[in-house]
């Protein structure tokens, strides 16, 4: 089982959850998105591994970059994967993707369930 964590070091549930994760048995690839974002066809993976309708259900919307570049105004898929990667600190966190299932850490424990 590969299990990657899309983490954050600085982000308190991002912490919660590897360690969450490191306690049930698991070490999972873990990729520090801020230094290392991912590519556009890898967050389009994690968006659909997700099951969310849109992506914007994955972005942080009170980050600056949201309100600087008016993605509450943009409707286009495309565009909000795009704005993701260009602007990582956009992207919700933590993400836990194992095979074609993924989950966002908060709480922590609902990582668990693709686990």
């Amino acid at each position: 089982m590969t299990v990657t964590i899309y983490h954050n070091p600085r982000c308190s549930k991002s912490r919660q959850t590897l360690e969450l994760l490191e306690k049930n048995g698991v070490t999972p690839k873990v990729v520090r998105y801020l230094e290392n974002p991912p590519s556009k066809t890898e967050l389009k993976s994690i968006v659909k591994s997700l099951g969310v309708k849109s992506a914007r259900e994955v972005m942080r919307v009170k980050e600056a970059p949201y309100t600087d570049l008016d993605l509450k105004n943009v409707t286009a898929e495309s565009a909000l994967i795009d704005a993701m990667v260009e602007n990582p600190i956009l992207i919700e966190r933590p993400i836990v993707v194992n095979g074609d299932k993924a989950a966002i850490g908060r709480p922590p424990e609902s990582v668990l369930d693709i686990l």
